[in-house]
């Protein structure tokens, strides 16, 4: 099982003052380890005080990937001559003790996470600090129904990244495994409004509902017979669906709502297509059955 990070490292390790006189040693000598960026800084600057913290934010989600250095332009007027800062809030990235990057002025958060998520990726680290590596070995665990495992992990990930969208649809997916769909929707309402509308925690909810229609589903045989005597019984055909996919048989219970489709698109405010999309929602968007099934559904719409 992958640990997660060993001792994370303190701000101090990763957020620093710098001066003219230990430049040379935290940035141009720092930077032959890991990156170093360069925060050109006066106290009077407004956006200064805005772009710092969003930076050492980002600095500090990488786990040392990276490294940040604040630089006072005021204490440290010849220095930010040298390096020919204009104006400020101006910001330099270092590698190898030279400048591979930068940009000048405040800018919004997710272009400063990508722009520390780039220096990091051009000395070839990792940006996640092992979390993308931790989410991606608690998801094969899923994959082989290993739940508990994988819920530790995903625990532990949440514990280091309380915005990780991935890490907390994995987490209820975990708990609907282990047959608790009331606490995998109790996960997923405590995530951060921020991811409360991501992709993945929208296919967390529609597995959620997919269990919760799979535990009074019902035997297959049922619903299969009540469909033969009847093919225009739309609920029976719905409910067949229902049992099909809950039985694992995803194909054959996308097959069954996209004739209920067919026969009758509005049936029940649209019920088909509406499970199709649930059942759609709860897999991997390349997936051959999902491609398929949406490429049929949308033939059967606009023909």
């Amino acid at each position: 099982m992958l640990e997660l990070g060993g001792q994370t490292p303190t701000e101090t390790d990763l957020v620093q003052d710098v001066s003219e006189a230990d430049f040379m040693s935290k940035v141009i000598e720092g930077s032959k380890k890991v990156p170093v960026v360069v925060d050109f800084w006066a106290p009077w600057c407004g956006p200064c005080k805005t772009l710092g913290p969003m930076l050492e934010a980002a600095v500090e989600k990488a786990r040392g990937a990276v490294k940040m250095v604040k630089l006072n332009i005021d204490e440290n007027q010849m220095l930010a001559a040298q390096m020919q800062v204009q104006s400020i809030p101006t910001v330099l990235a270092f590698f190898k003790g030279q400048p591979v990057d930068g940009f000048q002025g405040a800018l919004p958060k997710s272009e400063i996470d990508a722009f520390v998520s780039k220096i990091v990726q051009i000395s070839g680290g990792d940006a996640s600090g092992g979390i993308d590596e931790a989410i991606a070995e608690a998801e094969a665990m899923l994959d082989s129904c290993a739940a508990v495992d994988a819920a530790q992990i995903f625990a532990a990930i949440l514990q280091k990244d309380g915005q990780n969208a991935r890490a907390f649809a994995g987490m209820a997916r975990a708990y609907v495994l282990m047959g608790d769909a009331d606490q995998a929707e109790a996960i997923l309402n405590g995530a951060p409004a921020e991811i409360s509308e991501s992709i993945e925690i929208e296919a967390a909810h529609a597995t959620i509902e997919l269990a919760r229609q799979a535990a009074k589903a019902g035997p297959i045989e049922l619903h299969m017979e009540k469909v033969k005597a009847d093919p225009d019984n739309h609920e029976a055909r719905l409910e067949l669906a229902q049992a099909l996919h809950a039985n694992g048989k995803v194909q054959e219970a996308v097959e069954e709502l996209l004739e209920l489709f067919r026969r009758d698109r509005e049936w029940n405010d649209g019920a088909a297509r509406a499970q199709l999309f649930t059942i759609f929602d709860s897999m991997k968007p390349d997936d051959q059955i999902v491609l398929n099934g949406r490429r049929k559904l949308s033939s059967m719409i606009f023909a």
